[in-house]
Formats: structure tokens, sequence, C-alpha cells
């Protein structure tokens, strides 16, 4: 089992501190949010909250470009890993999307993960012209058109959103930068037993997860996907996450679970100090009790 730790919600001005403390402890790696903008007026409905409205986030909350910070934050510390926990994917081409995780995961080593979304803030389509309704469609050729790009090989694609000739892309990583599919929602859960090189969850309760992941499972079987490498990001929530919990989990095919956000854990603005006691805790009480 290894060890990812939140960056949603965390102050900017702390994100090069924080994760400095993680590669320290010894986690896997760190997961960073995604939004382009913040609308003034948003009347979209948050898919994983009781009142539909997004938790904890305000027009103070920090929401840097992810490859940009992954790039940085890589350079920075030259062990963890990072995964956008999730990039809207369809909001965006994917020739751009190709060329930044490229760059980044070339310069890093092969340590960046695309999580992916299909996004739930119908602004932030509109503000950029990209269609709605479409985008679970567009979603889908965006992944073919980065797996095709990956290849670092020349190719072309004449596809219902996204047409270009043959072209290459270069520099590529070693290999391909693993698309990790967010979401749990059915068509979440298809695509990633599909398409994706794995799955990242949004935070369940161990029943509901452990679930979920019997039902990745045979959707793989399904699709014939069983014997593609699948890593699995699996958030947990509860006041009462025990190392039994989490060996269930593991045993359930989990390849990783989540630190809670430091905004869920301690609250809103806390310290540096506040931030490194909670991930020490959590490194000697949950980290070192399972072998990973």
């Amino acid at each position: 089992m290894h060890f990812w730790q939140s960056l949603f919600l965390c102050e900017g001005e702390q994100l090069f501190e924080v994760t400095r403390f993680c590669e320290e402890l010894g986690f896997e790696g760190a997961l960073i949010s995604d939004h382009l903008v913040h609308p003034e007026s948003q009347n979209s409905t948050y898919l994983y909250s009781a009142d539909g409205k997004p938790p904890s986030f305000t027009e103070d909350t920090a929401w840097p470009e992810s490859w940009s910070l992954s790039a940085a934050l890589a350079a920075q510390n030259p062990t963890l890993r990072f995964c956008t926990n999730v990039y809207i994917l369809p909001l965006r081409h994917p020739l751009e999307v190709a060329k930044a995780t490229s760059s980044v995961a070339y310069f890093c080593g092969g340590r960046l993960l695309l999580g992916a979304g299909a996004g739930w803030m119908k602004e932030e389509f509109d503000v950029l012209g990209v269609d709605w309704e479409s985008r679970g469609r567009r979603y889908d050729e965006c992944i073919e058109v980065l797996r095709k790009l990956y290849t670092g090989e020349y190719v072309e694609h004449h596809g219902e959103f996204f047409d270009f000739p043959r072209l290459m892309m270069n520099p590529v990583p070693a290999a391909p930068v693993p698309i990790l599919i967010g979401g749990i929602s059915k068509p979440a859960l298809r695509r990633a037993a599909k398409l994706g090189d794995g799955w990242i969850g949004p935070g369940q309760t161990l029943d509901a997860a452990l679930e979920t992941l019997a039902e990745l499972g045979r959707l793989r079987a399904e699709f014939g996907t069983l014997n593609r490498s699948f890593e699995t990001i699996v958030p947990l929530y509860g006041e009462k996450i025990t190392i039994d919990d989490l060996r269930r989990l593991e045993d359930a095919g989990a390849t990783g679970t989540v630190s809670l956000p430091f905004a869920f854990a301690l609250g809103a603005k806390t310290s540096l100090a506040e931030k490194r006691a909670y991930l020490e805790n959590y490194a000697e009480n949950v980290m070192a009790k399972l072998v990973v």
C-alpha cells in the first residue's frame, strides 16, 4: 500500500514546505487539485456533497495550474510522485495536455500521473466555449489522442472533436503518462475499466470503497482488461479508520490510499507546524504499521 497526501485546499504559500515534509516522511506522492477559474456566479451541482455545494473552497482558495506546479514540486522533491485529483480533461485540448504532461514527465523521470475527470462545473466549460453535454465523448477522445501522442511516433487523428495530420511530439517520457480515471458514477467506472491505467477515488467510506473496487474488477473482466497494469488510489473518510480497514482495502486491490486534506483533518488556515505534526502522526501511526 502506498500513501499519498492530498494538497486540496492547502494554502499556496505552504505547498513547497508541505511536499518537502511528505518526501522526508516517506509518502509516495502528492495529489494536486484542478480548477480553471472562480466564476462569480456558480449554479452547478457538486457531485460529492449532500447539499450539492463544493466543500470549503472560496474565492480565496488557490488553484495553481496543475502542470507548472507539478514541475516545480517535482524539481524540489526527487522521489515524490505527483497526480492530479482530478484534472478536468474534456475542458482542454488534448494536444496541449499531451505537451505539458509529456514535458513534465520527461524531466521528472516519469513521476507524473494524470488523474482525469469529466468535470462538474458547467461554468468553466461555458467560459471556454466547450460544449458541456458532449463532454463524455470528448473525454474518451482526449484519452485516445493522448495515448497516440505519448508514443513519440508520427501519428494522425480524425475524430468527432479533434482532427490533425501526421505529427509527433518531442520530448516524451520513457513510458506513457498513466491516466487514472476519477469519479464513482457508472460512466466513470466503466471508463476506468475500459480505458484507464487506473482509478482514483473522490473519498468514500470503507464499505463503499470495497464495493467500488469489486465493481471495477467485474467491469475489467467484462472489458478484458484484467491483464493490464491498473493503479488504484482510494481515499477513505470516516472518524475511525483503522489499520485493519486499510488492510481490507489493500486486500481488495487498492494500491494506494490518501491522507486527508489538511482543511478536513485540522481545519482551515493551519500553520506549517500543525501540518508537519499531522503528517508525522500519520507516518508513525498509519504508514509505519502497514507493510509497503
